[in-house]
This record gives C-alpha cells, sequence and structure tokens, in this order.
C-alpha cells in the first residue's frame, strides 16, 4: 500500500496548525512554557511501556469484567436470577457498557485536565468496592446486581479503563498508536478469558461469593501496579467549565461524524456474540465440556484481533483495517454463526469472531486521535464513546427480546439482526475512511 505525499497528515487532520503555535504551562508558575516538541509523543522507553503494561492490567481488570458478563449472563440465567428474563438480565451487562462509554464523555476532559496520577487511585477504589459488594449479593434479588454490577462498578472503571487507559497512551506514542492501544485493549480480553472461567469452575466449590471475591483482589492486584507504573506525559492545566466537557466541535468534522454514526450502529450488534454465544451454545447443543468455553475461545482469539491489527495498521492504515475487520466480522455472524450445526463450527466462529472484532476496539481509539489535535484527544475519544453508549445500551437487551424464549429459532432472528446491523455500520466505517481519501490501496 502507497503512502502518498498528498494524503490526510496522519497525526492531525482537525488541526494542523498544532504543530508549532500552541505551548503549555508546566505545573510550576515558575518555569518557561513547554512548546509542544517538549512533550511530544516519544514512541518508546521505560516511561512509555511501563504505562502499556500498568494501563493493560487495569483494563484487565475492568474491561476484562465487562467482556465475561456472557458467563454472569449464563450463570444469572440458568441458577441465580432464574425468576428475571434474558432481557432484564442482559441489561445488567448492556447497563456496564452504557455508563462506562457515556461517562467516558466527561471523564475524558477531566484526564485532559489532572492527568492520571489522581484518577487511577480514585477509579481503583471503587472498582473494588463494588465487586466486593456484587459478593454479597442474594439470589433472585436483581437490583442488587444492578446496584453494584451495573453501576457502582462501571462510576469507578470509567476513569481508569478508557480514561487514562487509552488517552494515556496516546500522549506517549504516535507512530506505534494503534500497536500501543491494542496492547492496552487485549488486556480486556484476557479478563474475557480467565473471569469466565473462573466463574464456571469456582462457584460450584467455593460459591459464588467467593469466586466474586477472589476476583476483587486481581482487580486489587491489578490497580496496584497500575498506579506505580501508569506516567503522565503531559503537564496538567485548569479544569475547563462543564459546558466544555465534552468536546462538540469534533462533529464539524465529516470524517469523525461518519466515524461516530459507524460505531453507533457496529455497537448494537458487536457485543451480542460476547453476551450469548455461551446460552446459544446450551440452546442448540446441551450442556457440554465446551459449554464454558465459547466465550473464553472467543476473547482468546480477541487479542490476536486486538493487538495484531495494531501493527498492521500502523503499516497499512488504521481506517483500512478496522473498517475490513468490522465487516468480515458482520460476515461471520451471518455465514458461520447462523448457520453453526455442531459444536465445532461454533468453536470456530468464536475462534474467528474474536480475531475479526478485535480491530473495531483496539483501533477505534487511534482513529480518533489520528484525526484530533494531540491537546484534545482525551475529549474526542470521550465524545466518540459517549455518543456510543445509547447504542450500546440498546443492543444486547434488543438482542435479549428475540430469545425470550429461549429455542433455536428465535436465535437465529437475533443472529440475523447482529449481522444485518453490523453490516450496517460497516458501511458508515466505509464512508469515514473514504472521506480522507477516495483511493483504496493508500494507506488512512
Amino acid at each position: 500500500m502507497s503512502n502518498p505525499h498528498d494524503a490526510k497528515d496522519e497525526e492531525s487532520t482537525l488541526s494542523p496548525q498544532f504543530h508549532g503555535s500552541d505551548t503549555e504551562k508546566p505545573e510550576d508558575g515558575n518555569a518557561p512554557p513547554l512548546t509542544p516538541e517538549e512533550f511530544a509523543p516519544p514512541d518508546g522507553g521505560f516511561k512509555a511501556w511501563s504505562t502499556v503494561l500498568g494501563a493493560t492490567l487495569v483494563s484487565l481488570s475492568t474491561f476484562g469484567f465487562v467482556n465475561g458478563f456472557g458467563a454472569f449472563s449464563d450463570y444469572y440465567n440458568e441458577t441465580y436470577l432464574t425468576n428475571y428474563s434474558a432481557t432484564l438480565i442482559s441489561m445488567i451487562g448492556a447497563l456496564q457498557v452504557f455508563l462506562l462509554y457515556i461517562l467516558a464523555g466527561f471523564s475524558g476532559a477531566v484526564f485532559d485536565a489532572i492527568g492520571p496520577r489522581f484518577l487511577m487511585p480514585f477509579s481503583g477504589v471503587i472498582v473494588v468496592f463494588s465487586i466486593f459488594m456484587l459478593s454479597l449479593t442474594k439470589p433472585q434479588q436483581i437490583w442488587q446486581q444492578f446496584l453494584a454490577q451495573g453501576v457502582l462498578f462501571n462510576l469507578g472503571a470509567s476513569f481508569g479503563q478508557i480514561f487514562p487507559c487509552l488517552a494515556v497512551v496516546s500522549h506517549w506514542f504516535r507512530r506505534k498508536n494503534a500497536y500501543a492501544i491494542g496492547c492496552v485493549a487485549s488486556g480486556a480480553s484476557v479478563g474475557g478469558i480467565i473471569f469466565p472461567i473462573m466463574i464456571h469452575r469456582l462457584i460450584p466449590q467455593i460459591g459464588f461469593g467467593w469466586t466474586i471475591r477472589v476476583i476483587g483482589f486481581i482487580a486489587l492486584f491489578c490497580y496496584s501496579i497500575g498506579v506505580l507504573t501508569i506516567h503522565a506525559r503531559r503537564p496538567t492545566k485548569p479544569l475547563p467549565p462543564l459546558t466544555q466537557l465534552l468536546d462538540f466541535g469534533a462533529f464539524k468534522h465529516p470524517t469523525y461524524t461518519l466515524l461516530a454514526i459507524g460505531s453507533w450502529i457496529s455497537i448494537f450488534a458487536i457485543l451480542n456474540p460476547f453476551f450469548y454465544v455461551g446460552l446459544y451454545g446450551t440452546v442448540a447443543f446441551g450442556q457440554s465440556n465446551l459449554t464454558s468455553y465459547y466465550l473464553a475461545i472467543l476473547c482468546a482469539t480477541s487479542i490476536v484481533g486486538r493487538v495484531g491489527p495494531g501493527l498492521i495498521g500502523d503499516r497499512l492504515g488504521r481506517y483500512n483495517v478496522i473498517c475490513v475487520g468490522t465487516c468480515i466480522s458482520s460476515v461471520l455472524v451471518l455465514a458461520v454463526w447462523y448457520t453453526s450445526s455442531t459444536e465445532g463450527s461454533l468453536v470456530a466462529f468464536a475462534a474467528l469472531y474474536g480475531f475479526t472484532s478485535g480491530p473495531f476496539f483496539s483501533l477505534l481509539p487511534s482513529c480518533v486521535a489520528q484525526i484530533s489535535p494531540i491537546e484534545k484527544v482525551g475529549a474526542r475519544i470521550g465524545m466518540m464513546y459517549a455518543t456510543m453508549s445509547s447504542g450500546a445500551f440498546a443492543g444486547t437487551p434488543i438482542g435479549g427480546v428475540f430469545i425470550k424464549t429461549k429455542t433455536l429459532d428465535n436465535f437465529h432472528d437475533l443472529i440475523l439482526f447482529s449481522g444485518i446491523v453490523g453490516l450496517a455500520g460497516s458501511f458508515f466505517l466505509f464512508l469515514a475512511r473514504f472521506s480522507l481519501e477516495r483511493r483504496v490501496f493508500v494507506k488512512i
């Protein structure tokens, strides 16, 4: 793929004048102001990669916990919350993603203002406390799961997972930004592997309460490392007025608007396999040794799907990779999941879908950063996730409506919905890509 000199500026198409005009004042008022070159991303070094390590561990304990909701959903549907419908149970997980995304719009601007130093401990205390509160919830009392798992956990995680974990990496990396963010996003996939397996294996041995407490101790360990290893790159600045926390000005740029529309539509469908693939396996093939591993397999291949495309995206273009990956994942839903007639074919779908859906999660922040001035990266990534929040909140509960009665035919309706909506989202992602460059074989 060529990368001609007249292609769009990969670092800041929204604000090309930034690189030479702005200055920022350091915390010490007596020191001379810093120029953009002095806090430009170094693309490496001990602090840069230690930040990636800490951010990955925090991602494991926050979004990894959310990624593992499919295992919670299976347990709630079959044992713990049998008095409630699959739609209502799925809303716990949908509320998790909704709050993570909607609060990102505010936490992003807060991160731009004060950095990770205070956000990380604040986030960790709330996340760990909420997990231990979840361990105390009772069966058939779904309001307790909503409060602890759906609300409190995500009030804390929104100030730790999306920010500073993703935005702070963009301050340390430019050329390798997609790869670094892919590493952080892979932490969520690792969590999506270990937490479902823990739930299926430990609950029969030590019970629900102590299984959740073990997860809480893991989160405590991850946050402790994160607080020590995540470093701020840029100086702090005053907190903006409430009216400026969300950067609505980003929507003046057509690429950003098209990217937001495509992401909003895609999030309606892209999480459904994460929530329902295990339950589908139970309905289609009954309980087996593979039942507890469908989600783990999906998340395992998602590690490669989040890190690998980061490397490829830095070479071939982030927009190219996210568009193709999201489109292929939607095709797989229709071509493989819909036609799965054996456990082997469902395993194949889980493995392939985890890989092809990965770029959507790992490259989206990089795509936003690519068309944003560096001083607004946090606010604009936050604005993107806030825009996606309503789609995240509605998508999986709508999917749950299809399987109010858990039959194979109803699951097929869910799968058709997921595949068609996913293709519609991919269409707008392609429009965003071609709004930057109409030629096909160009790095964008």
